[in-house]
């Protein structure tokens, strides 16, 4: 990546930055689909999905961060990502998120006995963000 072009990547959450690097290549999921970055494009602004950031550290091989929605930012060779809340994929406590799943998973099962619509949607939500944590942590 010597002689390239690249892009600086910022991955940031209310409590602070999570991921600062340079590369060439970032990938992310927006509420749209799947967009790569690379350096030069022209500005974007989209909402993102939750899913994982994936930035390029080598020929083969990236950064993975866990993002739970919010939004990404590209100008000037600059890629901010705003989450609610994002975790480097080395960070992730797997026994952790597994707990999350069956809690959501429990709570998925209630709203539906209960017909509550709120609970069952915010119940599908922890259980797309406790996925997308072990999905990457067993990557």
């Amino acid at each position: 990546m010597d002689d390239k072009s690249l892009l600086t990547v910022n991955v940031v959450t209310p409590d602070g930055v999570v991921y600062d690097n340079m590369t060439d290549l970032a990938v992310c999921k927006t509420t749209l689909g799947e967009v790569g970055i690379m350096p030069n494009r022209v500005p974007l602004l989209a909402s993102l999905a939750i899913d994982e950031v994936r930035v390029k550290t080598g020929e083969d091989s990236f950064d993975e961060i866990a993002v739970s929605g919010g939004f990404i930012e590209f100008s000037n060779n600059v890629l901010s990502v705003v989450a609610s809340a994002a975790e480097r994929k080395e960070n992730i406590d797997a026994s952790r998120a597994e707990r999350a799943r069956a809690r959501a998973e429990k709570r998925i099962a209630t709203a539906k006995e209960t017909h509550n619509v709120d609970d069952l949607r915010r119940a599908e939500v922890s259980l797309r963000r406790a996925m997308n944590r072990l999905n990457i942590s067993k990557h």
